[in-house]
């Protein structure tokens, strides 16, 4: 199975006079696979529709595999089957009165493909999902996670160009949601199929994707690989919407115009030395630090750049982690350390920030 590239240019979806989606742009390479994240009502499932012909557009262009599928300009809007995606849904939409060959078969037989073909096609499916074994078994007695198989086996049959996620995994539990999202990602690479997954779940977008597109109110907030996403994220939004982080007020005392180091002042006689991925403006008013890339340490600062006193408020157990809130200087801030770390509240603590970790958001 080979994928198609998909382009999308300044797309714009409106319900009544309201914009859903505004102006959104951004490309997804050749089986690659691109995560819109965002919390409910940000655009995404939107634009996932938008792709798959379920929603029409006022403004933009989308087009697939190099043939254009909808564009304002043109007054083009080609139907959702002939545009060579397939879509999962957060519902299974798996018939209980079939069996699981019969719903994997569904799409193959109305496209009135010959018997053997579809034999042949609905095999592959069930295999690459692992549940050629229950080909014959009633959908209806399918547990959730079994379901989600065969609604994605049914996706893939007719070796689409694009597969499209709306949230696929969210009506599973957390145990079999893990799981199921290192069977994807496989799944994914083996086939080697363009895709676009949309959620709201931060640890589901970073494990899974090639690249992240973190939406909010309708726009793009950043673009990125999960690991850029997570350690320089640009805005407030970004920072505080994934992962865990601090967002710590103040301004800048100096910094050149470029990329790189910042003095950045938290509070009265305290400078941490922060990191710019973009050339400062000046107007910079948070560093956001995550909350598991602050240390600490028993006893009071010896004068080392960025350590700053601080004193252990709470104590929350987390089981793979500790949840520190701390009291310092500029406030309070949450830390996750593990649990062989252990302080007591109201011990004296040191905390210390690697500069790189210290990240200069955007204004």
């Amino acid at each position: 199975m080979s994928g198609g590239t998909i382009e999308i240019a300044d797309l714009v979806v409106r319900y009544d006079a309201v914009p859903a989606v505004n102006g959104v742009s951004f490309t997804v390479a050749q089986g690659e696979h691109v995560t819109l994240l965002g919390p409910s009502g940000c655009g995404k499932t939107t634009t996932l529709r938008a792709i798959a012909g379920l929603e029409q557009p006022v403004g933009g262009s989308i087009r697939i595999d190099g043939e254009t599928v909808f564009s304002a300009a043109q007054r083009r809007n080609v139907p959702t089957e002939k545009r060579g995606v397939s879509m999962v849904f957060q519902s299974y939409a798996v018939w209980p009165h079939m069996s699981v060959a019969e719903n994997v078969a569904y799409g193959l037989r109305v496209r009135k493909l010959p018997k053997a073909q579809i034999a042949e096609a609905v095999e592959r499916a069930l295999d690459l999902v692992q549940m050629r074994a229950l080909a014959d078994r009633s959908a209806a007695l399918l547990s959730g996670g079994q379901q989600q198989r065969v609604a994605l086996a049914r996706a893939i049959a007719f070796s689409p160009a694009v597969l499209l996620f709306d949230e696929p995994l969210s009506n599973l539990d957390a145990k079999l949601r893990a799981e199921m999202r290192v069977e994807l990602r496989a799944l994914q690479r083996r086939l080697g199929v363009t895709s676009v997954y949309v959620t709201h779940d931060q640890e589901e977008a970073l494990a899974i994707s090639d690249r992240v597109i973190v939406m909010n109110v309708g726009g793009i907030e950043q673009i990125g690989d999960p690991e850029d996403i997570y350690n320089r994220p640009k805005t407030r939004f970004v920072a505080d919407f994934v992962g865990s982080a601090n967002l710590i007020a103040g301004r800048i005392a100096a910094a050149a115009p470029r990329p790189g180091p910042v003095d950045f002042e938290v509070a009265a006689g305290l400078t941490l030395q922060a990191w710019a991925a973009h050339a400062p403006h000046g107007d910079e008013s948070h560093v956001a630090i995550r909350t598991a890339y602050i240390d600490l340490s028993a006893g009071t600062p010896g004068g080392t750049a960025n350590c700053a006193a601080g004193t252990i408020r709470q104590r929350l157990f987390h089981g793979d982690f500790i949840q520190y809130i701390v009291h310092w200087s500029g406030g309070e801030l949450t830390i996750r350390r593990p649990p062989t770390e252990l302080f007591e509240e109201g011990t004296a603590v040191t905390l210390s920030f690697a500069r790189e970790h210290c990240v200069l958001l955007e204004g």
